[in-house]
């Protein structure tokens, strides 16, 4: 995995695991939890057993699909799979009729696999409850409820979260377990500058596209409070022509997924989000966080906060006022008045952008497979060829925007893998 060596947390869990106790672990995004608890059930697994001996439940998609990428990178020879909602469930039936040794899901679909008896919980030993505060926040206590009910000879359970608040229910079964605390115990992260922006009046689209003009093309993270505010501020910044993708948890898989695609690859530099996005998220080092709203609560505020400034980075969040707003009370940590320019040049047009390509995992298609065909078909140098992500029915490439449009032309009838597929600009 290209690990040296594990870190504090990670070798302070493997020493819990050894106690035989249940284990509470409160760490942030972006620490090497995943990795901390996937050890243990590594160590828990026996070879013999041909059921489910291991079951991770995650409140999102997204965090599901990473647990599971990292399991796949410790190569462990385990079979796993990943059920959660916004795609049929059939796929998910067939994956499970030959069991996997861990199971990773989403508290509903997986409760809802459990209800069509698709899969066998008998041999489950452990259970992780991976960013457990979120899934109470998120109304997922029942289906929690529901799934550990029936799950007969359960011997050990790991819950992670990224703060104390949280009272821990009956429900899980957890006694006297061992307690690991590697939170952020305080607002102000290491490297990070906060700024308050406020508005000469209470038009705050205009002054949130006045605020990224002026940050250029770093990679911006905006949060607000509302799905409908997302919205609107992804339509305006279009309006705008300033290249932006947006996310909640309304939206379908695939257009989660196209949206962090291109993100992540550079198609975009500003990336508009609910809490969502806050933590769980596989998205890289942000450079700036922007609050269009206040956060509810100091829990969010420092949450979204984590999402720069990590790992000794330096990184800038910013809080958007109207004329009418004040900052709420809870945020105490000091805070610089930006000024910005009545005139603020447009940030360039982004260097990459995504070609969607309709086959993926499932279709026997490889990251190797695509890179070989944009090189070969595509004529594509080793510098315009970017990040290449293999989804399981789709993939997304990174190309140099300057030379996506002959690639398209030179691939227009081509096939990938003797298979004959769409291929085109992911918009």
């Amino acid at each position: 995995m290209g690990i040296e060596s594990l870190n504090a947390m990670q070798l302070a869990t493997l020493d819990a695991n050894e106690t035989g106790k249940d284990i509470i672990l409160l760490s942030p995004t972006g620490s090497g939890k995943t990795l901390a608890y996937l050890l243990p059930v590594l160590m828990n697994m026996n070879p013999e057993c041909q059921k489910v001996q291991a079951l991770i439940v995650a409140p999102s998609r997204e965090l599901a699909q990473q647990i599971e990428q990292v399991w796949r990178s410790m190569g462990t020879g385990y079979k796993v799979n990943t059920c959660f909602g916004g795609r049929p469930s059939n796929g998910e039936k067939r994956d499970l009729a030959v069991p996997p040794a861990l199971l990773i899901g989403t508290p509903g679909r997986i409760k809802d696999h459990i209800a069509r008896g698709n899969v066998a919980l008998d041999e489950i030993q452990l259970l992780v409850l991976d960013e457990f505060d979120k899934s109470l926040e998120m109304g997922f206590a029942e289906d929690m409820e529901a799934i550990i009910g029936n799950i007969p000879s359960l011997q050990k359970r790991i819950l992670t979260s990224a703060t104390d608040a949280v009272s821990i229910p009956a429900f899980t079964g957890i006694r006297n377990p061992i307690k690991l605390d590697y939170s952020e115990k305080d607002t102000a992260l290491k490297g990070l500058e906060i700024f308050t922006v406020k508005g000469e009046n209470n038009d705050k689209f205009d002054l949130l596209f006045r605020l990224l003009c002026y940050l250029g093309n770093d990679s911006t993270l905006v949060f607000c409070n509302q799905r409908e505010t997302v919205e609107k501020v992804n339509a305006y910044l279009t309006t705008r022509h300033l290249a932006n993708e947006f996310f909640h948890g309304k939206l379908e898989q695939t257009e989660r997924e196209r949206a962090l695609s291109k993100f992540r690859n550079g198609s975009c530099s500003v990336f508009i989000s609910t809490d969502l996005a806050s933590r769980g998220l596989d998205i890289p080092e942000i450079k700036h966080v922007v609050h269009f709203d206040a956060p509810p609560r100091l829990e969010e505020f420092v949450h979204r906060n984590g999402r720069t400034a990590r790992m000794e980075a330096e990184g800038s969040a910013y809080l958007l006022l109207a004329a009418n707003e004040e900052l709420p009370g809870f945020i105490s940590v000091e805070s610089s008045l930006l000024a910005l320019p009545k005139l603020v040049p447009a940030p360039s047009k982004p260097d990459w952008a995504t070609i969607y390509i309709g086959k993926g995992k499932k279709d026997k298609l490889s990251k190797m497979d695509v890179v070989g065909f944009m090189f070969k078909k595509g004529q594509l140098d080793k510098q315009e060829l970017g990040l290449v992500e293999v989804k399981d029915y789709y993939s997304y490439v990174a190309v140099k925007a300057a030379k996506v449009k002959q690639v398209l032309r030179l691939v227009a009838n081509e096939k990938i893998k003797n298979m004959k597929t769409k291929i085109e600009l992911a918009e």
